[in-house]
């Protein structure tokens, strides 16, 4: 089995065990619980942690599988919270309805706090034969989740008066590519503090990029709403750099990621990935900006 077809059977296998049995389960949160995590998108932070897990000996499957499924849990779950309408007030979300206009308010919260606790569940579970490794991913995870590092900070710094970009990017998004980076070093026995660096990275690169399809690309191709960031005051990499220094920035991390890989048994096919990664996520330029990227 690839790793896409581990990520999907993990992530599948958490939500059946959460949904229950009918008629002991209320019906709509066990519906809600399936609904925002499928379709799963790109799925790319599980895939960074299962290809960083698999560079690094991917010794313990059942640990990596966890891992992945509990990452994209949380992603998920965060998705689900920024789409209510005390954050972004986004009616879609990859291409559908997004939870909250699709199940209800009080559903999408409880479906994100649900997919939160589901997560860690999910590494307690299927970690057990290794204590240790189990503490560590549980650490990362909720650092990766929270105050003051992680996403829940990210969200926290869009209600500053005065906001730093990078710091409001390695916490909004990055957060969760360190914890991918470093939760597979971690999944395969390996320490995870020289993996922060290539998470942190990456996670720098998906905003910007994100920041630049945000300016470029219309709602029908993201299959969510556009102009977000200018409807709530939010910080941007584009609004601050313009789009010829956004893509520029964007280019510069991505080789700076690609220097960043720690010594690894597999780090040539690792380096591979995240060059099909930089070429995935770098935007094409519409023809109205093309003269934004004249010399």
């Amino acid at each position: 089995m690839g790793l896409q077809g581990r990520i999907d059977t993990a992530i599948s296998t958490a939500i059946q065990g959460a949904q229950g049995i009918a008629p002991t389960t209320p019906s709509k949160l066990a519906r809600a619980l399936d609904y925002a995590v499928t379709p799963g998108g790109a799925r790319i932070r599980p895939t960074i942690l299962m290809s960083v897990a698999s560079a690094c000996g991917d010794d313990r499957p059942q640990i990596s599988n966890a891992a992945a499924s509990a990452l994209e849990l949380i992603h998920c779950a965060s998705l689900v919270h920024d789409d209510l309408p005390c954050f972004d007030d986004a009616e879609m979300r990859r291409g559908k309805p997004s939870v909250h206009r699709a199940f209800s308010q009080p559903l999408a919260v409880l479906t994100g706090d649900s997919l939160i606790i589901l997560a860690f569940e999910t590494l307690a579970r299927n970690c057990i034969a290794e204590p240790t490794r189990m503490a560590e991913l549980i650490s990362i995870l909720a650092r990766r989740s929270g105050m003051p590092d992680g996403i829940c900070a990210g969200q926290g710094w869009e209600s500053e008066t005065d906001v730093d970009l990078a710091s409001y990017h390695r916490s909004k998004t990055g957060a969760l590519f360190i914890a991918a980076t470093q939760m597979g070093a971690v999944a395969a026995g390996q320490d995870a503090e020289p993996w922060e660096e290539l998470g942190a990275r990456i996670g720098e690169a998906f905003q910007v990029a994100d920041d630049l399809r945000d300016a470029f690309y219309s709602e029908e191709q993201l299959g969510k709403p556009v102009g977000q960031d200018d409807l709530h005051g939010r910080p941007n990499a584009v609004s601050q750099l313009g789009a010829r220094g956004a893509m520029a920035r964007l280019k510069d991390i991505l080789a700076g990621a690609i220097s960043s890989i720690p010594s690894c048994p597999g780090e040539a096919q690792l380096a591979e990935m995240v060059r099909m990664y930089a070429e995935k996520v770098t935007p094409s330029v519409p023809a109205k900006y093309a003269a934004d990227f004249q010399a």
